[in-house]
């Protein structure tokens, strides 16, 4: 008698029987915590991030997964957070790791920060908050889209263009993109030049608002030296 009184009191056992309960419970939280976090992915896949659908899927099934086995593991006790609480020390080092200093320019600090979102939905599935999840989702993807469309539509966002000016003569070509950078008030550097048979090419980056592209833009495919005149996304901007 004492033996059974002794095992009823332990607050966890994980027996076959106990592991199938919670495996049945955690499916669909888990499930749930994969579709939501994909979601986001995808939409840092498009954008072709570093953190897109496969790593902001595990992220959330991830946080869901400890989130949920903080409770377990923690039985009868008071302190159920400390697993929890400690995701959020951990996504921070792994957000860290996609924030990236080059030259006076930061980079990744969105998807750092989406990163950082995507667990706390997870979390939330983990505790079975699918309402709040859902809501936090199209939250972020409303940020990380929406937003992010306005901004560059209202020319409030600073972004880097890469330029690529194709003509027969690299000299006239410079002397042409120097003077449409000095009417914009901006500074020429990092230009890099190569030739392809009788093509030269001339490249440089700017980062300035969506305005002002065009206005350099216009200017640069008005230039005679320059016979074509290509722009591309900089593939650091976040």
């Amino acid at each position: 008698m004492s033996t059974l009184l002794a095992q009823l009191v332990q607050p966890f056992s994980f027996d076959w029987l106990q592991q199938l309960v919670v495996a049945n419970g955690a499916a669909g939280r888990l499930l749930t915590a994969c579709i939501l976090g994909a979601l986001v992915g995808l939409e840092r896949e498009i954008k072709r991030k570093a953190a897109g659908v496969r790593t902001n899927l595990l992220i959330c099934m991830g946080a869901a997964f400890f989130t949920l086995l903080s409770a377990v593991l923690a039985g009868d006790s008071s302190d159920k957070s400390r697993v929890a609480s400690n995701i959020v020390q951990g996504i921070g080092f792994l957000g860290a790791g996609l924030i990236i200093h080059n030259r006076s320019r930061v980079s990744g600090m969105t998807s750092a920060a989406s990163v950082w979102a995507v667990a706390s939905i997870g979390m939330a599935c983990g505790a079975g908050l699918y309402p709040a999840a859902i809501v936090a989702t199209l939250i972020v993807v409303a940020a990380l889209e929406g937003v992010g469309f306005l901004e560059r539509k209202a020319s409030l966002k600073l972004y880097p263009l890469m330029y690529e000016a194709r003509g027969v003569d690299h000299s006239m070509m410079l002397t042409a993109i120097l003077e449409a950078m000095d009417k914009a008030g901006e500074r020429l550097s990092g230009v890099e030049r190569d030739q392809i048979g009788e093509v030269d090419r001339v490249s440089f980056t700017l980062t300035a608002t969506r305005k002002k592209h065009d206005i350099l833009g216009g200017q640069l495919k008005a230039e005679p030296a320059i016979k074509k005149l290509l722009t591309f996304r900089d593939p650091e901007e976040d």
